[in-house]
Parts: structure tokens; C-alpha cells; sequence
């Protein structure tokens, strides 16, 4: 018997330190108070006066005079002027031009002279042309030297292509001391032909035999050729 009496009071006290378990339900504590705050939020929603379509503003409308201007332009014709700001000035015409042309004026053009006067400044203007036939390139006064720019133009070979035949004992080293012995590749390239160049090479100026000294290069004078 004071087993049962003992096993008792156990229980009534696993009992009482038991945390209670809320009901169930998401965001209230039970369902009735769910119901009524429910019912009291469904009376404030009828009791509101509903908002008719009379009292909304038009469609395509609105009372931002930026949004009214950009509908305005949407609905402008086509080819209609863009409403300006009442704060941008109208553009004005240039009236202190000086030094400025006005060839492609026409009505200022025309104001000036007439189409008979264009006739006569453009034969006026054909006449003054003169026309430059070419010739021979002139020697140098001052030297007796050959002409590089004639030697250019009658070659044809890029720089580098052996044309030539050299020393067995010439080399880019003896070479390039060789040519430091001038001021300029032009300088050396008419020393170069000067000792019987292209086909000899008495000076050690083109190891490599293909016609041009010192790394002189004729590419300037032939670009010249097509003009």
C-alpha cells in the first residue's frame, strides 16, 4: 500500500513540472482567438466604403507633370515639335560669324553672287593651273656622286635578298665596321656604287650582295614612284 501511495505522489509531480503544450497554429496561441480576431478584421473591411471606379484617375493619365509631358510626347503626331522646359531659351541664330564660311549657304551664297559669277571664278581658277610634266631627277650640284634615288627606282629586289656574289670572307661584323666609317647609309650607299656596286663590293658595305649598303633602304624612293 505505501508503495502505490509513493508511486502516486511521483507521478503528480512529473506532473505539475510538465510545460504545458500550446495548441497548434500558425501565428496565434489557439484557434478560437484565430476566429475572432478573423471575424473582428473581416468587419472592419465591410464596414470601409469601397473605392469606386469614378474616383480613380483616368487611364494614360496622372497628375506628375513629368509623366503628363512624356504622355503628351508619346501622343504628339508624327513630325510635331517637341514641347520645350519654359526655362530653356529658343535657340538663336549665329550673327557674329566672322571667319566662318558659308559656301554650303545657298541663300547666303546667293545673296553674294550669282551663278554666272561661280562660272567665271571657276575658269578663272582652271586657268592659274599648272600642270608639272615629270622629268629625269636632277644631279646633285655639289657632288659627283651616283644618284641613289635613280638606283632605287630601277630596283626591284626587297632588302635582304641576295643578288649577289660575295667574299667568302665577308661578314655582317666586318661589315658594320665597315660602315661606320660614314655618316649616313645614303653616304655609304653611294660609296658603295661609287667601288662598282652592285656587282662589286670593294668597300665590305653589303656582305649580304643584295645591292643596298649599310641597311640602306630604298622603299622611300619607290613609294614616291606611284604618285
Amino acid at each position: 500500500m505505501t508503495r502505490i501511495l509513493l508511486g502516486g505522489a511521483a507521478l503528480l509531480a512529473l506532473a505539475a513540472c510538465t510545460t504545458p503544450i500550446p495548441d497548434s497554429g500558425a501565428g496565434f496561441n489557439n484557434y478560437d482567438s484565430y476566429q475572432a480576431e478573423r471575424a473582428q478584421r473581416d468587419a472592419i473591411l465591410e464596414s470601409s466604403p469601397a473605392v469606386t471606379s469614378s474616383e480613380l484617375p483616368p487611364a494614360g493619365r496622372s497628375d506628375d507633370p513629368a509623366v503628363a509631358a512624356a504622355t503628351s510626347v508619346l501622343d504628339a503626331p508624327a513630325g510635331a515639335p517637341l514641347p520645350t522646359a519654359a526655362n530653356t531659351p529658343a535657340p538663336q541664330s549665329v550673327t557674329d560669324s566672322a571667319g566662318l564660311s558659308e559656301e554650303n549657304s545657298f541663300d547666303a551664297v546667293s545673296s553674294e553672287r550669282t551663278i554666272e559669277d561661280d562660272k567665271t571664278l571657276i575658269a578663272q581658277n582652271r586657268a592659274q593651273y599648272e600642270v608639272v610634266t615629270p622629268t629625269d631627277l636632277p644631279a646633285r650640284p655639289d657632288s659627283n656622286a651616283p644618284n641613289i634615288v635613280a638606283y632605287a627606282l630601277q630596283t626591284n629586289n626587297p632588302v635582304g635578298t641576295p643578288l649577289y656574289s660575295r667574299s667568302a670572307f665577308a661578314s655582317t661584323e666586318k661589315g658594320q665596321r665597315n660602315c661606320a666609317k660614314y655618316e649616313t647609309s645614303d653616304r655609304a650607299q653611294e660609296a658603295f656604287l661609287s667601288g662598282g656596286g652592285p656587282e662589286k663590293d670593294r668597300n665590305g658595305l653589303d656582305p649580304d650582295g643584295d645591292g643596298f649598303a649599310c641597311s640602306w633602304d630604298p622603299a622611300p624612293f619607290r613609294a614616291v614612284r606611284g604618285y
